[in-house]
C-alpha cells in the first residue's frame, strides 16, 4: 500500500475512532471494520460446481449469495466448473440449465467480480471449445489443478 493511502487510512480511521469514542462505542471497533473501496478482500473462497441438476446448483449459488451478504466486497469468490457443471458456462449448453441459474452465474461475474473457471479437460470430453464458453469465464485445462492452486493461494475450498 502506498504511503499516501496509509496516511489517508490512518487519518480517516482516527476521525472515525474519535467519533465513535465520543459515542462510547470505542475506537477498536472502528479500526477493525474500516475498509475502503478497492481494498483487497480479507476472505477468499473457491467453490466446486460439478453437478448439473438445478437443486445442487441452486445450493451453490445460494451459498455464494450468503457469502456476499455477510462479507460484501470483503470476499473474493471463484467457481471451478467441471463434469456436468460445465454447462452453466456454455453459450449453448448441451444439457438443460435452469434459465434463472444461468442468468445468476453471469450476474455474479458482472456484479460481484466472481471468477468462473471452466475445466478444459471437461470441455474436451463434451466437445466444447473456448469459443463455446461464456465471455465472463476463463478456461483452465485442469479444473482440479485450479482448485488446488487457489487453495495454495489461501482460498477456502467449498464443495457439496
Amino acid at each position: 500500500m502506498t504511503d499516501s493511502r496509509n496516511n489517508r487510512r490512518r487519518f480517516i480511521t482516527a476521525m472515525a475512532g474519535a467519533g465513535t469514542a465520543a459515542l462510547g462505542i470505542g475506537q477498536a471497533r472502528a479500526q477493525d471494520e474500516m475498509r475502503f473501496p478497492g481494498d483487497d478482500p480479507e476472505h477468499f473462497v473457491i467453490y466446486q460446481l460439478n453437478h448439473g441438476d438445478a437443486e445442487y446448483q441452486t445450493h451453490v449459488l445460494n451459498s455464494m449469495t450468503a457469502m456476499i451478504g455477510k462479507y460484501g466486497d470483503n470476499v473474493q469468490i471463484a467457481v471451478a466448473c467441471f463434469a456436468k457443471g460445465i454447462h452453466i458456462l456454455a453459450k449453448e449448453p448441451m444439457r438443460e440449465v435452469d434459465e434463472m441459474l444461468y442468468a445468476r452465474a453471469e450476474g455474479f461475474a458482472k456484479n460481484y467480480n466472481v471468477e468462473w473457471i471452466a475445466c478444459g479437460n471437461t470441455m474436451d470430453t463434451v466437445g466444447y471449445s473456448e469459443d463455446d464458453i461464456r465471455d465472463f469465464a476463463r478456461v483452465e485445462q485442469v479444473g482440479a489443478a485450479a482448485l488446488m492452486e487457489y487453495q495454495e493461494k489461501g482460498y477456502a475450498y467449498i464443495a457439496w
